[in-house]
């Protein structure tokens, strides 16, 4: 049976990402309650599969939870960008029970593509429907085909961090680690509860990053500072003399993982502070001093495409995971469009 929204117990729904193997914060309740708090960036949705009560066996006869799908459709004010851009977006992935059946995984992506493909909100529906894996999907890719979902292959990196902090740091590349040693050897330190005007600095010099090198829009600001209050969120910040010079979100699925979302640094500015090098570290050093299992790199680029992040971050000693990504493309023609205009735009940069 399918659930919605408010029909999803919500201490079933924790209880089965924190079960799961293919759990992650962002398919969590609290999740869905960020997303729901900006209105003005994105239509949240959620989609449940549960046991029918006459199978479950459980007390009261109540359906069991089986699978949930978080996710967002993003929002534009101008009504033209909207149509052009609208997009729907399954951060890490949909989380399924560890036994779930292939027919009830069917079952619920095929619900989650029609719910899509049919709102009529101005015909605003969304252009595509993605999942960003964080997990191992691979035995299910077939299953996700026959709900019209395809397989797009995409790279990223994991560190094991359920281990000694020592077998860690060994596998970090030689220059990286000098260049680790070097700041906190000149001054540079992690702060790890960041005031709210650190965290605006931060945001500062990733906008300014977004602007110069990576020419994407950035989230607002608002987005940011709501993440400052959100009680799964660690904001990881880089100071050198007094002031943040680089930093990351990690959002904390306890005996999950730590989940590296928008990092930056201020490199190449003072002398012997590397501070991108330094965020990497701290995210690593906190998964571990806590009991995650994962530090998660979320996204490493495509397989065939050259990528400079990718080679940075191969230098921290992770595992090259294809996770991929599943990709339900509604409207084909506005998807061409797009993708022509995004090779345009890395023409240019």
């Amino acid at each position: 049976m399918i659930l919605l929204n408010n029909e999803i117990d919500r201490v079933e729904w924790s209880k089965l990402v924190q079960s799961s193997s293919t759990g992650t914060w962002f398919q969590t309740p609290e999740a869905y309650s960020f997303y729901e708090s900006l209105h003005e960036l994105f239509r949240p949705f959620v989609v449940g599969i549960a046991s029918p009560p006459s199978l479950s066996g459980k007390a009261g006869n109540m359906p069991i939870l089986r699978g949930v799908c978080v996710g967002y459709e993003t929002v534009e004010k101008s009504l033209v960008k909207q149509f052009l851009t609208c997009r729907a977006i399954i951060v890490g992935g949909p989380c399924f029970a560890d036994d779930c059946t292939d027919e009830e995984i069917e079952v619920l992506m095929n619900e989650v593509r029609q719910r899509l493909m049919i709102d009529d909100r101005l015909r605003m529906n969304p252009i595509f429907i993605e999942t960003r894996n964080f997990n191992d999907y691979s035995r299910w890719k077939p299953v996700f085909a026959k709900a019209g979902f395809r397989y797009e292959p995409h790279l990223n990196f994991h560190v094991h961090t359920n281990q000694a902090w020592d077998g860690i740091e060994n596998k970090i590349g030689k220059h990286r680690k000098k260049y680790i040693r070097l700041s906190f050897r000149d001054g540079a330190t992690i702060e790890e509860n960041p005031s709210i005007e650190q965290v605006r600095a931060y945001y500062d010099i990733l906008l300014d990053l977004y602007r110069t090198k990576v020419k994407m829009p950035l989230q607002t600001w608002t987005f940011f500072e709501k993440l400052y209050y959100c009680d799964n969120c660690k904001y990881l910040l880089v100071l050198y003399d007094g002031q943040v010079v680089g930093g990351s979100i990690c959002m904390l699925l306890q005996g999950h993982g730590v989940y590296e979302w928008y990092a930056c640094g201020k490199d190449g500015v003072y002398r012997n502070i590397h501070p991108s090098s330094v965020t990497k570290y701290a995210g690593m050093k906190y998964a571990c001093d806590n009991g995650y299992a994962i530090f998660d790199m979320m996204g490493a680029g495509k397989p065939d495409e050259e990528y400079g992040v990718r080679d940075f971050k191969a230098e921290f000693g992770g595992e090259l995971v294809e996770h991929g990504r599943f990709l339900c493309i509604t409207k084909p023609l506005l998807y061409k469009i797009g993708v022509l205009g995004i090779k345009i735009l890395n023409k240019r940069k």
